[in-house]
């Protein structure tokens, strides 16, 4: 975690949260202000920045400082804004002014029930130049290399970029500020980078409530589910973009946002996003992470600094019972997780827990949209076990995997539903998986040609329904979504 510098605010304590905020912008705007004026100078005429400047490139540091006002700790069920001990609380912070909504969330019950004040100061952890720097035909044309660069400008220094607070790996034994929030904003900026690497749009595109798939089928549909619904009347739907950040405005002709669907280069990036936008981040985000453990961890590590609501997985599964049909849903409440890329952060052993809210959105969801109840929505959706597995072709071991898929009693096997939601549990982000059958492998129903392409026309629109049915139903009831299961021992105050 940085130190912060010696330095106080002329202002210092008690800040009320919206002043903090936008002390914490003063900075951090003055500092990527300056850091790009340096940079413009250097580019223009080497210009080599003076020590004095080289400290103004630092990110601001937020401070909470929670005292013993001889009072009981507050009674409350929520599950974030808490603070578990007195004492001095920090992190750095990046992008006030985006994050503003979510830092007055965690902060006003802090105020107003714990009776915390607030700090704002400058801290020792240098901004890299290139979380700010993004012109990269710049540097070309003045000649300048990234090597040459990190001599004179702070560069992501990735021993100092981890997420020891959300693993647990950090030593609070009071020798140290307690930290304030998962990430940090050098990690943070780290991820925002990684999110337009990956996607293929701008971080600040991705919505507060997200859905994973690993099929691009899904993403035919979720395009026209958004073209529809923004030319609805009245529609509080604002926009789609598309990767390549390309937009589709609400009012736009036919003819006008077909072309600009048709221009998106999608295929140029790795996990390619779609978001369809509402005002304060209330729409969806769709992301095809592809296939594999490796991809839904990855996709995951970054989209949890922006804080989303939830995250759910719609995708296809192999189906492992007979009594299973093409076409059926499975709503995994429990992972018999084989992909092992988490396996030295969240081992085996270590239960994942099914967040109730989210199943049962999910469910509510499925009768919803398909119009089925009692015994005939169980017949279409199964709950169960999903096993994910890192070996697509696992079938081809199966007299090894036999017994342990039964003494499990798994229902679908997967490669990617374990990974997210292990990566919900640990990164404190509410998760939930709705797969569809696809293929019933042990069965001899494997996907051919043909019938693959019957399947997926009858059953990716209503799959890919049921998911964005499911989101709006957590809006109903987002009091409720941040469950303290995800609640470690020493959680940090902030979601």
């Amino acid at each position: 975690m940085p130190k912060s510098s010696s330095s106080k605010p002329a202002n210092g304590r008690r800040l009320t949260p919206s002043a903090a905020i936008d002390r914490l912008q003063s900075i951090y705007g003055a500092a990527t202000q300056a850091l790009e004026l340096e940079l413009d100078h250097y580019l223009a005429k080497r210009t080599v920045p003076s020590a004095a400047v080289r400290a103004s490139f630092r990110y601001p540091m937020l401070r909470v400082h929670y005292r013993d006002m001889a009072q009981p700790h507050p009674v409350t069920s929520r599950a974030f804004a808490k603070l578990q001990r007195f004492g001095l609380y920090e992190t750095t912070i990046t992008h006030p002014d985006f994050f503003r909504g979510y830092l007055m969330e965690q902060l006003e019950p802090l105020v107003a029930e714990y009776g915390a004040e607030i700090e704002v100061t400058v801290s020792d952890q240098e901004i890299p130049y290139p979380y700010v720097l993004e012109r990269a035909a710049d540097l070309s044309r003045a000649g300048v290399t990234p090597a040459e660069l990190a001599r004179h400008f702070p560069t992501p220094n990735l021993a100092a970029v981890g997420d020891e607070i959300a693993d647990g790996l950090v030593d609070l034994d009071g020798s140290r500020a307690l930290p304030l929030a998962l990430f940090d904003g050098a990690r943070v900026d780290y991820s925002l980078r990684r999110l337009v690497h990956y996607t293929g749009s701008d971080w600040r595109h991705v919505q507060h409530w997200v859905l994973l798939t690993n099929y691009h089928r899904y993403i035919d549909q979720f395009i026209r589910i958004g073209l529809a619904r923004l030319r609805a009347q009245g529609s509080p739907w604002e926009r789609m973009v598309l990767p390549g950040n390309v937009v589709v405005e609400r009012g736009m002709t036919t003819a006008e946002a077909d072309a600009r669907v048709a221009s998106s280069q999608w295929h140029r990036y790795q996990m390619p996003a779609y978001h369809l936008v509402k005002q304060n981040g209330e729409g969806v985000t769709l992301v095809n992470i592809g296939v594999g453990p490796s991809n839904a961890k990855n996709i995951t590590d970054h989209l949890a600094v922006l804080r989303p609501n939830c995250w759910l997985m719609v995708g296809h599964c192999g189906g492992l019972r007979e009594s299973q049909s093409i076409g059926d849903y499975v709503l995994a409440h429990a992972y018999l997780r084989q992909d092992r890329i988490l396996d030295a952060l969240v081992p085996p052993e270590v239960p994942i827990p099914a967040l109730a809210e989210v199943q049962v959105a999910l469910q509510d969801a499925a009768a919803e949209v398909t119009g089925a109840r009692g015994d005939a929505l169980k017949a279409r959706l199964r709950t169960g076990t999903v096993v994910t597995n890192d070996d697509r072709n696992w079938e081809l071991r199966f007299a090894q995997e036999r017994r342990r898929i039964n003494l499990s009693r798994a229902i679908a096997v997967d490669m990617e539903s374990g990974t997210i939601a292990a990566q919900g549990f640990r990164l404190r982000v509410p998760y939930g998986t709705l797969l569809c059958v696809s293929d019933k492998p042990l069965h001899g129903e494997i996907k051919l040609p043909g019938a693959a392409n019957a399947f997926y026309e009858t059953a990716v629109a209503q799959h890919l329904e049921i998911g964005l049915a499911a989101i709006e139903l957590l809006k109903k009831r987002r009091e409720s979504l941040h469950s303290r299961k995800l609640r470690s021992f020493e959680e940090p105050p902030f979601r």
